[in-house]
């Protein structure tokens, strides 16, 4: 580990490179849901699908966990692709965690319902009779948790679910990410958790390595608390913790 600083009410931990990042996230993200499965009989957690939390999942599911005991959600969806194309978020978090551990139970957005209003309503109705122990997420290039862009992201939202439209800046992440080839096949909308669904966990572990989250990281440590930079609310969170590697942590230290 490179340097750990306090800031706000969050812990922000810089390592030498993503994979050791991911790894130490995961053993700390590991010994939180470990401690807190001695307390309780079950708990759920929220999954963010994005390249950026591939390390910090290779080595979760690693780790050894009573998976049968853990509920897992995720925290938002592309609308308009067809079921089966890999670029769904369900599909990424299958791939790389959801199909590797024995959850006690999967809720998919998608799997909610036929149409957007049935999704909305049966996700909501989930995530207000649980409560949520564990967010796993990451931050995006311009500042967005989940899919909640700058111009959609109310701190105060009212709401669980909603549909957003994609900022340009958001939707040419996920082609710099190498998940689309080109804009054009980027969806517009999705469907995505608010903030504070988000923020209504316990503890929240937030993974953002790469050059291209610097000014992100910037943004959410050092400029001003507000929507403009939605990743500013964990500053408000009692229990956040920011894992950087020193690619995305060079404008902070």
């Amino acid at each position: 580990m490179k340097e750990e600083i306090l800031n706000y009410n969050f812990l922000i931990k810089v390592f030498e490179d993503r994979d050791a990042m991911g790894k130490a996230a995961a053993q700390e993200a590991a010994k939180a849901i470990k401690n807190l499965l001695k307390e309780k009989e079950e708990i759920n957690c929220i999954f963010a699908a994005a390249p950026s939390q591939n390390e910090f999942l290779k080595y979760l599911i690693e780790e050894e966990i009573d998976w049968a005991r853990v509920n897992a959600f995720h925290m938002d969806e592309y609308i308009g692709l067809p079921k089966g194309d890999k670029r769904l978020f369900a599909n990424f978090l299958k791939e790389h965690i959801f199909d590797k551990v024995p959850f006690k139970k999967l809720y998919l957005i998608n799997d909610c319902g036929n149409s957007q209003e049935e999704i909305i309503s049966n996700y909501v109705k989930l995530l207000e009779e649980r409560v949520v122990d564990f967010t796993f997420m990451g931050i995006g290039e311009n500042g967005h948790i989940a899919f909640n862009d700058p111009h959609v992201a109310f701190f105060n939202d009212e709401k669980v679910i909603k549909v957003v439209d994609l900022d340009n800046k958001c939707r040419m992440q996920q082609v710099n990410d190498g998940c689309f080839a080109t804009l054009e096949e980027v969806p517009k909308y999705a469907l995505t958790l608010t903030i504070p669904a988000l923020m209504k966990a316990k503890e929240v572990f937030c993974m953002v390595p790469g050059p291209t989250k610097a000014e992100a990281v910037k943004n959410t440590v050092l400029g001003p608390l507000g929507e403009a930079c939605p990743a500013t609310i964990m500053r408000k969170h009692n229990k956040a913790n920011l894992y950087l590697d020193k690619e995305s942590a060079r404008d902070i230290l």
